[in-house]
């Protein structure tokens, strides 16, 4: 990765205490696993950002290098990668993601 685009995403990444790298944006996902994670992030009623993969083909291959994940959407809390849709989705379900947003948010 050139360290550029690392910088990009570090920088992206300490901005925002929640951040989705999603196909489309919070207001239009573009793909299911995207909107499952907004449809989670607005049910916790949490601030969170995304970006727009499908805008940016350099963050969008970059991002998986970054994470070692390959697929999109990706969401990050505290800078930290936490995963897809799917464990998202596992994590709303056993209350753990509402604790984990909860501290991130409060530090």
């Amino acid at each position: 990765m050139k360290p550029e685009l690392k910088e990009r995403i570090d920088n992206l990444l300490n901005q925002n205490k929640i951040l989705v790298f999603m196909k489309g944006n919070k207001l239009m996902p573009q793909c299911g696993f995207s909107n499952n994670v907004v449809q989670i992030l607005n049910t916790l009623g949490v601030p969170y950002e995304t970006v727009d993969v499908l805008a940016d083909n350099d963050i969008r291959q970059g991002i998986k290098e970054y994470s070692s994940w390959p697929t999109i959407p990706q969401v990050y809390v505290n800078g930290e990668f936490v995963g897809g849709s799917d464990v998202m989705i596992e994590m709303y379900q056993k209350g753990e993601l509402q604790q984990m947003v909860e501290v991130a948010l409060a530090s």
